[in-house]
């Protein structure tokens, strides 16, 4: 399994790999196989002043650090993540790298089979954290970890997502602020349609969201979760003329 989350990153001898969260080193040592060098960013001090020990004479480099917190600008252009995520932080985790000024070329991250499944998801079952993810990268699912594999097990399945991120995100940073605030209406009831959603959410009479609804072809009776990011995109464009 870590053989084949390693392979999912492609990693080649050149590539600087951060690791979240490495915890006892599993994964890590697989990483400093095949990478240039691996920094491992791990908040638990106990465990980070163990683990350069563990892996003498490597290329390893370990941060006593909060990754929401930690500057990404230190790290080589092109670099790439690779990470079993702590399922409780995951979207927080992908929206810092995602929205980094140095972001990975490339994301590699085992997180609650569920939440891979939102995130690579397609027009009909959609949501906030997919579109956010899908604006910055192509995503992918990859191979499925059985909660058995684990010590201790957890409760639930885990699963490999990945990441490529995008030469050019799909919004351009000027207009990401209006384009979040389109789809965060469309999803502030995500049960209702869009023509309730989207009145409620941006403060509009029913009449008026239904008119912008049509303006962008898009179907009032529509949910949020139906929208493609395209439809996404001719929303907010309209909203915001």
């Amino acid at each position: 399994m870590l053989s084949q989350i390693a392979n999912a990153a492609e990693l080649q001898p050149s590539d600087t790999v951060l690791e979240i969260g490495p915890g006892l080193g599993t994964l890590t040592s697989e990483l400093l196989r095949r990478a240039k060098e691996v920094v491992a960013v791990e908040f638990d001090p106990a465990l980070a002043a163990k683990l350069p020990g563990q892996f003498p004479g490597t290329a390893l480099i370990v941060h006593h650090a909060d990754i929401l917190q930690f500057d990404l600008a230190t790290l080589p252009a092109g670099y790439k993540v690779v990470a079993n995520v702590p399922y409780y932080i995951t979207s927080k985790i992908i929206e810092t790298l995602m929205t980094a000024k140095n972001k990975p070329s490339m994301a590699v991250l085992l997180v609650q089979k569920e939440v891979a499944e939102r995130i690579a998801a397609v027009p009909g079952d959609m949501s906030i954290l997919a579109v956010s993810a899908q604006i910055f990268a192509e995503t992918f699912l990859d191979i499925e970890v059985p909660r058995e594999y684990f010590t201790p097990p957890p409760k639930v399945d885990s699963q490999v997502i990945i990441l490529k991120t995008r030469q050019q995100p799909l919004v351009s940073s000027i207009d990401e602020r209006a384009f979040f605030r389109v789809v965060k209406a469309g999803f502030s009831a995500k049960r209702k349609k869009l023509r309730s959603s989207i009145s409620a959410g941006l403060g509009l009479t029913k009449s008026a969201a239904e008119a912008l609804l049509h303006q962008a072809c898009i179907d009032p009776n529509a949910r949020a979760e139906d929208l493609s990011i395209d439809d996404w995109q001719r929303l907010a464009h309209e909203a915001g003329r």
